[in-house]
């Protein structure tokens, strides 16, 4: 089951990725933003049940720091956007803290986790017991 979210972060990561970097027209980008604002909801979500898996798993060692660490920056980033936003409309001043977390710290944590869990996993062999 954590493999399973932990894949479903990484495309979804790889598809908000795609819509930011890739040059489209505004009418198409427009037009792909409540898809875009849906994963983003999605991709947060996923990040707490990650979180919550690996902690109910009791993981231990580098991994668990690694799929905390990517759990904690997919949630992160919906959280720090939202926290921005809030604070920029409520005292009518640009606060670059929850700025600079949610484009910068949280999508690098979450690629250092995100390489650091695949490397433990294909170099350690660690495997999830099959559930019955």
């Amino acid at each position: 089951m954590v493999k399973t979210v932990f894949r479903a972060l990484v495309a979804i990561f790889i598809g908000i990725a795609f819509w930011i970097f890739i040059p489209f027209s505004a009418v198409l980008k427009s037009r792909l933003f409540p898809l875009v604002a849906i994963l983003a909801i999605v991709f947060f979500l996923l990040g707490i049940k990650l979180l919550l898996l690996t902690f109910k798993k009791k993981t231990k060692g580098r991994l668990e720091k690694f799929l905390i660490l990517t759990g904690a920056s997919s949630s992160g980033f919906f959280l720090s956007v939202i926290l921005h936003n809030l604070v920029s409309g409520l005292f009518f001043f640009e606060e670059p803290f929850f700025f600079i977390l949610a484009i910068l710290v949280c999508p690098i944590g979450f690629l250092i986790g995100v390489v650091g869990a695949i490397y433990h996993w294909r170099c350690f062999g660690k495997t999830e017991k099959k559930e019955n």
